[in-house]
């Protein structure tokens, strides 16, 4: 570990960069790129899966710097897919759309330029000079400050050398494709007189970064919130701004009527909840102060211990930092709106009454464990629905399962349990006993009148059943183009289940049949190379340096961190844990043939000069690195007895 500030992110020695190897290229209007073709830019590989919403992360990082540099700097985006259905081509090019992504994308099905790169981990980072030559390799999210020192140092250099080759980049705008709505993400049902005279369907048109309400037609227009620019601005509906709202919940009518809104939206780019009043049009600013948590260390930040489980994360809700919510929910048991704060692997809690922002489950760790609520582990949970016995269900997409929220009789408190779902890496399309069922990155979950739970099973294409009574998994209705959520609408004879479409722009109606068609395409896993490692003693080391203008933050000791656990449990005969540091010597058992190491690095550092002592000034902002990695280890004698990672990417 490297304690001194660094002069930029460089890597110590130049590596010959190897080519661009996959099956398609997107953005290029048809060209096929290669490395030769890029010589004389400077070139930003952006190794990212559609899934992953740390990958969303850094493609809003990367924004200003393509934009500051379009005429020196290249961001190939390299695709390498985690999930079945992210190697449908077809999947990924309405991802590059969705997420309007304005550079070249190589669709990297096989991983053979993930591999070639030494990519462990999504995403990563990886800086080709104008010579072709690697000078930078980073993982995890928050580079953009080492990039933006980086980026003029090799301008500079390479101008001097002749070599930086000035003008317009190779991206081409692929044609859009979309109606009345845009890769709309989440839909609640509007009683009369909450919006319009007569029943509606609130929706957000996350593309078009509005929200909307509609007809029962689903295309009649009846109201609009948000001009349709991406944006944080508050105020009337055609004035006001969101960026790429998510989930939505209607607070109850005497509530609404007490702190001056209605609905509660998951603004998930501008990582914020908004409110909005259906009477006046009104949109406000509940909570978040628009910083992502995870890049911000201070007094947001939670303890190891679980301090501020239930309690608040700050006096100022505005100014808590809070990490793409993606969903939210009334809860009546809870009396409270819980948030699926994708983000940060977790779930929160805000009070329209007070204001207060809490958590209330999970520690942050992505994965999946059970248990109490300071201890669960969750993956990206993007989908809330709460059932008649006061359980929240959780659609937890990264680790494609179904969790279960149990309000334990303390006020504010919750157990964690699962349903449906195994671990980070396995899924699949099964039907049958929940145990052996299996999902594949699951968006959205409600609950029908029987108590059971309709599931948006996004990258199956499908809704799924689970039967709590029975424990049995079935399939209501599948050939669906990434159903983003369910929502279950009781008016007529028979309930209906309207389903989101976004892939198609649009929503539906689905029966619901008396009887479930049956399902087994298998289980699967998530085709990662592994890595040889012999039992024994191990070392695991992270390397990491802070960014130039900033120095690692010892007022409250060390300010690095190592979290260490393992799938199954049994791999780790001793290391595991949370403790300071980012070295620690492990001990792999022989028992284990094979597994996964899941490792969470963690380091503080602030802005700003140095004090006349050496120390940071009070006024300093801090910021939280942080990555996770899963890291799948096949144990053998001739493995390897180390393991070296980058949270930023020096040799």
């Amino acid at each position: 570990m490297t304690t001194e500030n660094a002069t930029s992110v460089r890597s110590a020695t130049r590596v010959r960069a190897s080519e661009l190897v996959g099956r398609n290229w997107l953005n290029t209007g048809g060209e096929q790129l290669s490395l030769e073709k890029l010589r004389g830019k400077i070139v930003l590989l952006d190794f990212w899966t559609f899934c992953c919403i740390n990958c969303l992360h850094v493609l809003d990082e990367l924004r200003p710097l393509e934009e500051q540099y379009s005429d020196v700097l290249v961001t190939v985006g390299v695709h390498s897919p985690k999930f079945e259905h992210e190697a449908d081509p077809v999947a990924i090019a309405a991802a590059v759309e969705r997420y309007e992504i304005h550079h070249p994308v190589l669709d990297d099905p096989e991983l053979d330029t993930w591999k070639a790169y030494t990519a462990r981990a999504w995403p990563t980072l990886v800086v080709v000079d104008p010579e072709g030559y690697v000078v930078a390799h980073l993982s995890g999210e928050g580079h953009a400050d080492g990039l933006a020192v980086l980026i003029p140092e090799l301008i500079a250099e390479h101008e001097d050398k002749g070599t930086l080759h000035r003008g317009d980049g190779p991206y081409v705008a692929p044609e859009a494709t979309s109606g009345t709505l845009r890769f709309p993400g989440k839909a609640l049902l509007l009683p009369a007189g909450r919006g319009s005279e007569q029943e509606s369907w609130l929706v957000s048109d996350t593309g078009h970064h509005r929200v909307l309400e509609l007809a029962d037609d689903f295309d009649t227009i009846l109201s609009a919130y948000g001009d349709g620019t991406k944006g944080h601005v508050d105020g009337g509906a055609e004035g006001a701004r969101f960026n790429e709202p998510q989930g939505l919940t209607l607070l109850p009518a005497e509530l609404a009527a007490r702190v001056g809104y209605d609905v509660v939206v998951a603004d998930s780019v501008n990582h914020r909840l908004r409110g909005i009043s259906l009477a006046t049009g009104e949109v406000t600013t509940l909570a978040g102060s628009g910083v992502q948590r995870l890049l911000e260390a201070g007094p947001a930040r939670v303890d190891d211990d679980g301090a501020g489980y239930g309690g608040p994360l700050g006096a100022d809700p505005l100014q808590v930092a809070l990490s793409s919510p993606w969903d939210v929910l009334w809860s009546e048991s809870l009396q409270t709106v819980v948030i699926a704060m994708a983000g940060v692997h977790q779930i929160f809690a805000f009070s329209p009454e007070t204001g207060e922002v809490s958590i209330l489950a999970g520690n942050g760790l992505e994965g999946l464990l059970d248990g109490a609520a300071d201890s669960a582990w969750f993956a990206q949970s993007s989908g809330l629905a709460e059932g008649p016995d006061g359980s929240i269900w959780v659609a937890d997409s990264e680790t494609s399962a179904l969790r279960r929220l149990v309000p334990t009789g303390d006020a504010g408190r919750v157990t964690v349990g699962t349903a449906i779902g195994k671990g980070l890496f396995d899924f699949g399309f099964r039907d049958g006993e929940a145990s052996e069922a299996r999902l594949q990155h699951p968006l959205g979950v409600t609950v029908l009148p029987d108590g059971s739970v309709a599931i948006a099973d996004t990258y199956n294409g499908a809704v799924r059943r689970y039967d709590p009574a029975t424990g049995v998994v079935s399939t209501l209705t599948r050939g669906l183009a990434e159903p983003s959520d369910v929502v279950l609408d009781p008016r007529g004879a028979e309930p209906l289940l309207v389903v989101v479409e976004a892939n198609k722009h649009q929503l539906i109606y689905v029966p619901i049949p008396a009887e479930a068609q049956q399902v087994d395409e298998g289980a699967s896993q998530t085709q990662r190379p592994t890595s040889p490692v012999a039992p024994g003693s191990f070392d695991l080391s992270v390397r990491f340096t802070a960014p130039t203008g900033q120095k690692l933050d010892y007022r409250w000791g060390d300010p690095t961190q190592l979290k260490i656990s393992s799938t199954p449990a049994e791999l780790l005969v001793s290391g595991g844990g949370t403790g300071e540091g980012l070295n620690r010597t492990l001990e792999l058992s022989s028992e284990v043939t094979e597994g996964i190491l899941h490792i969470t690095a963690r380091a503080a550092a602030c802005d700003g000069a140095e004090g006349p002592d050496g120390e940071i000034p009070d006024h300093a902002a801090c910021h939280l690195y942080q990555q996770d990695w899963g890291i799948p280890v096949v144990l053998s004698a001739d493995g390897d007895t180390e393991l070296v990672l980058d949270l930023r990417g020096m040799d």
